[in-house]
C-alpha cells in the first residue's frame, strides 16, 4: 500500500519502528467517526415531543443568546439506545491513538541526533502537469509534539464528554463529529505538503461548524456555527493564494522541497513577504486574530467539551503550527514577522480588556483564548518558534482544564436548576458564588489553571509566557526584525511596543481570571436556597480528566526550563523542548536572530521579576477591588453603564461589522443583485422582455393576416403603386 521513497522512508532510522504506524494515528479517530456515525443514524429509544425545540429548551434551558443552551443532557427527554457503544468507541479510539503516538515518540527518542523527517508516501493524489501532490505523512519533532498534544488532550476531553453528554439524544452524533474533528487535526499536523495540510485545515473548519451548531434547533446556535464557517472562509482565501504563489514561483508545495530552496528566497523581497502575509491571513481566521476573531466567542454555543477541544488542542492552534512549520518562509520575510507580532500583541491586549467585563463563564475563557493566541503569534512572529509552540502546549493543558472545569460547574448548575424547575442562566457567574464548598476538587484544579495562565511560577504558563516576552525583548537588538521597518516605524520600536502590550495583557489576564474564580467559587452562594442542596462535585468520569490536566498545568512548564531557573533550582534539564525542536526550527530561528543574541543574565532576571510582579499585582488588584459579597444574581443586576457597558458589549465590534459589512452586503444582494439584476434585468428585461417582444411581433403580424381577400388585393395594389412611385422618382431626372 505504501509508496515510500527510499530516501525518506526506507533509509530513515525510524523505518521499522512504531513510527511506521503513523498512518494509523489519524485512521483510528476516522474509524470512530464511521462507527459512531452509523450508530447515530439509528433512532433513539423513545421519541421526544413533536416540536424538537421543546426538547431543546427543556434540556438546555430557555436562555437567550448563543452559548446559553449548554445544558447537561441529563435533562434531555431521550437517551440513545446505543449510547454504551458510543461510550466505548468514542474515547476508545483516542486512547489507542494516544498510545500509538506515545510509542512513536519513544521510537524517536531512541534515535540519537534524528535530523531528517520520516516521510511516508501512500499514493499520488494530484499528478497534473508540473504539479505532483502525494498523500504523504511527515513525522518530525514538530509534528510529534502536535500529535501528542492533539491525541493526549483530545483523549481527556473525549473521556470528560462521556459524563457530560451521555444523556443527550444526539450522543453518537456528537462523538462522530468529535472523532472526525481529531482526525482532520491529525491530518493537518502530519501532512507532508501544503495541500494535505489544507485538507485538514478545511476539515477542522467543517467540524467546528457541525459542533458549534450541535444543538441546531435553537437559531442562535445554528447562526454561531454559520458565523464560524463563513469568517474562516475569508482567511482560507489567503491560504489558497499563498499556495498558488508558492507553486507558481517555486514549482512545489512539499515542505522538504520548499525548505531545500529556502536559500533561493530573496530575503525581505516582495514575493516571499506576500506569501507569508497571505499565510498569516489564513491564520487570523483559523486562530481568531484581529480582525477575524469574532467567530471564536460565539463558538461557545456548542457543548462545553467542544469549546475545550477547539480552544485547547485543535482548530485555533492550527495557525500557530502553520507559521512554525513555515518558519523557513517567515524567517526570510521580516516585515511579515513584524506584522504577525503587531497583530498578535494587539489581539492579546484587546481581547484581555473584553474579558474584564464578561459574565458568561465560557465567554471569559473564550476571550482568554483569543488573548493567549495573540501571545503565541507574538512568539512565532518574533522567530521564537520554540516559545510559540511551548505556549501552545502549556495553554492546551491549562485552557482545557479551565473549560472542562467550567463544564463541571455548568453541569452542576443545570442539574440544580433542573431539580427545582428554574430556568435561570447556569453559565452566568452572577448566579454562582461559593461553589468551593460544594466542588472542592474542581475549585483547587481551576485555581491551578488560573495561576498557570496568570504567569505565576512554578506553574506551566509562567515559563512559556515568560519565554515569549523575554525572547521578544531580545529581538529588539541586532535581529533581522529590529533592522526592518513596519509602516515607516523602525523594527526596534515595534518590538518594544509589542512587549509593552504583552505586559499589559498579562496584567489584565491575572485580573479577569481571578475575577472568574472569585465570582464563581468564593463569596456567598447566589444559586438559590432550594438549588443549593443539589450542588455537588461532578462524577469521576468528568473529574478524573481534570486531575490529569491539573498535574500537566502545574508541571508542564518544566519541559523547557530556562538556564536561569535550572542554575538556581534542580527542577530538571535545561531547554528540553528547545533541543527537541531544533532540527525543525533551528535554522529559521538563527536567521531571525541575525547578529543579535540572548539578553544578559541580569537583564533576564529583571525581566522575569517584572513579569512575576505584574502577575501578582493583577491577582492582588482583583482580590482587593472585587467583592463577591456585593454581587447579586443576574435577574437582580442593574445594566452596566459607561465604559463597562462598552466592554460588556465587546466594543460593539459585531454591531459595527453588521452595519458596515453584513447589512450593506445583504442590501446590495437583495436590492441590486436580486431585484435589480436577477429579477429586473435577467428575468424582467431579458427573459420576460424577449417573451413580450415575441408576443408583440406576433400580434403585429397577426393584424396583417385577416383572411379577407379584398383586403389582400388592396394591400397588393397599394404596394405596387408605392414601388412604381419609388422607381419613377429614381429614374426620372
Amino acid at each position: 500500500m505504501l509508496i515510500q521513497s527510499a530516501a525518506s522512508a526506507g533509509t530513515n532510522p525510524l523505518a521499522g519502528t512504531a513510527a511506521g504506524w503513523m498512518w494509523a494515528i489519524p485512521l483510528l479517530p476516522l474509524l470512530g467517526f464511521l462507527i459512531n456515525g452509523l450508530v447515530a443514524l439509528t433512532s433513539a429509544a423513545h421519541f421526544g415531543p413533536a416540536d424538537p425545540t421543546a426538547a431543546s429548551h427543556a434540556a438546555h434551558g430557555d436562555d437567550d443568546g448563543a452559548g446559553h443552551g449548554d445544558a447537561h443532557a441529563a435533562h434531555a427527554s431521550t437517551r440513545h439506545r446505543f449510547a454504551a457503544v458510543t461510550s466505548i468507541v468514542g474515547p476508545g479510539v483516542l486512547v489507542a491513538a494516544f498510545l500509538l503516538a506515545a510509542a512513536a515518540f519513544l521510537a524517536m527518542r531512541a534515535v540519537p541526533d534524528l535530523s531528517a523527517p520520516f516521510v511516508q508516501r501512500y499514493f499520488s493524489w494530484m499528478p497534473v502537469g508540473d504539479l505532483s501532490v502525494d498523500v504523504a505523512f511527515r513525522l518530525d519533532q514538530l509534528s510529534m509534539v502536535m500529535v501528542l498534544v492533539v491525541t493526549g488532550v483530545g483523549m481527556l476531553i473525549h473521556i470528560f464528554s462521556v459524563g457530560y453528554m451521555r444523556e443527550d439524544p444526539g450522543y453518537p452524533r456528537y462523538f462522530a463529529y468529535l472523532n472526525l474533528f481529531v482526525f482532520f487535526m491529525l491530518v493537518l499536523v502530519l501532512g507532508a505538503n501544503y495541500p494535505l495540510l489544507f485538507i485538514g485545515w478545511e476539515g477542522v473548519g467543517l467540524c467546528s461548524y457541525l459542533l458549534i451548531g450541535f444543538w441546531f434547533s435553537e437559531k442562535a446556535n445554528a447562526d454561531a456555527g454559520k458565523k464560524a464557517f463563513i469568517v474562516n472562509r475569508i482567511g482560507d482565501f489567503g491560504f489558497l493564494i499563498a499556495m498558488f504563489l508558492l507553486f507558481a514561483n517555486y514549482g512545489t508545495l512539499d515542505f522538504s522541497a520548499l525548505q531545500a530552496q529556502a536559500g533561493a528566497f530573496v530575503f525581505g523581497g516582495p514575493l516571499i513577504t506576500a506569501i507569508a502575509l497571505f499565510f498569516f491571513l489564513g491564520c487570523t481566521g483559523k486562530s481568531a486574530q484581529i480582525p477575524l476573531y469574532i467567530w471564536l466567542p460565539d463558538a461557545m454555543a456548542g457543548p462545553t467539551p467542544v469549546s475545550a477541544l477547539i480552544h485547547a488542542a485543535t482548530m485555533v492552534t492550527a495557525g500557530v503550527y502553520l507559521i512554525a512549520r513555515s518558519n523557513f518562509i517567515f524567517a526570510a520575510a521580516p516585515v511579515a514577522g513584524l506584522t504577525v507580532i503587531v497583530v498578535g500583541a494587539l489581539t492579546a491586549f484587546f481581547a484581555a480588556t473584553i474579558g474584564l467585563k464578561q459574565w458568561d463563564i465560557k465567554k471569559v475563557l473564550a476571550y482568554s483564548t483569543v488573548s493567549q493566541l495573540g501571545y503565541m503569534f507574538v512568539g512565532v512572529g518574533a522567530g521564537a518558534y520554540v516559545a510559540g509552540i511551548f505556549h501552545l502546549m502549556t495553554h492546551a493543558f491549562f485552557k482545557a482544564l479551565l473549560f472542562l472545569g467550567a463544564g463541571s460547574v455548568i453541569h452542576v448548575m443545570h442539574e440544580a436548576y433542573h431539580h427545582t424547575h428554574r430556568h435561570d442562566d447556569a453559565q452566568d457567574m452572577r448566579n454562582m458564588g461559593g461553589l468551593r464548598k460544594h466542588m472542592k476538587v474542581t475549585w483547587i484544579l481551576m485555581w491551578i489553571a488560573t495561576l498557570a495562565i496568570s504567569g505565576i511560577p512554578p506553574f506551566s504558563g509562567f515559563f512559556s509566557k515568560d519565554e515569549i516576552l523575554g525572547t521578544l525583548f531580545s529581538r529588539a537588538d541586532g535581529s533581522t526584525l529590529a533592522q526592518a521597518h513596519w509602516l515607516g516605524l523602525p523594527g526596534t520600536v515595534v518590538i518594544y511596543g509589542a512587549y509593552a502590550l504583552g505586559l499589559a495583557a498579562a496584567l489584565l489576564t491575572a485580573i479577569y481570571m481571578t475575577r472568574l474564580m472569585l465570582y464563581t467559587f468564593h463569596g456567598p452562594n447566589r444559586t438559590g436556597e432550594q438549588e443549593r442542596a443539589h450542588l455537588h462535585e461532578a462524577p469521576w468520569v468528568m473529574t478524573g480528566p481534570l486531575v490529569v490536566l491539573g498535574i500537566l498545568a502545574a508541571v508542564g512548564g518544566w519541559f523547557n526550563l530556562p538556564e536561569i531557573v535550572t542554575r538556581a533550582l534542580p527542577l530538571g534539564p535545561t531547554g528540553l523542548l528547545e533541543h527537541w525542536l531544533d532540527p525543525v526550527v533551528g535554522a529559521g530561528t538563527a536567521r531571525v536572530v541575525g547578529s543579535g543574541g540572548e539578553v544578559a543574565a541580569g537583564t533576564e532576571g529583571l525581566l522575569i521579576a517584572v513579569a512575576v510582579a505584574i502577575a501578582v499585582s493583577g491577582i492582588a488588584i482583583a482580590v482587593t477591588v472585587l467583592k463577591p459579597a456585593r454581587l447579586v444574581p443576574k435577574a437582580q443586576a442593574s445594566p452596566e453603564q459607561g465604559f463597562e457597558r462598552v466592554l460588556n458589549n465587546k466594543y460593539y465590534v459585531d454591531e459595527i461589522y453588521d452595519a458596515a459589512v453584513v447589512r450593506p452586503t445583504y442590501d446590495v444582494s437583495r436590492n441590486l443583485l436580486w431585484r435589480g439584476i436577477d429579477t429586473g434585468l435577467i428575468d424582467g428585461l431579458l427573459v420576460n422582455g424577449s417573451a413580450w417582444l415575441a408576443r408583440l411581433t406576433g400580434w403585429i403580424g397577426s393584424q396583417f393576416q385577416s383572411g379577407q381577400l379584398g383586403t389582400y388585393a388592396w394591400v397588393l395594389v397599394l404596394g405596387v403603386l408605392l414601388v412604381l412611385g419609388a422607381f419613377h422618382h429614381s429614374v426620372l431626372p
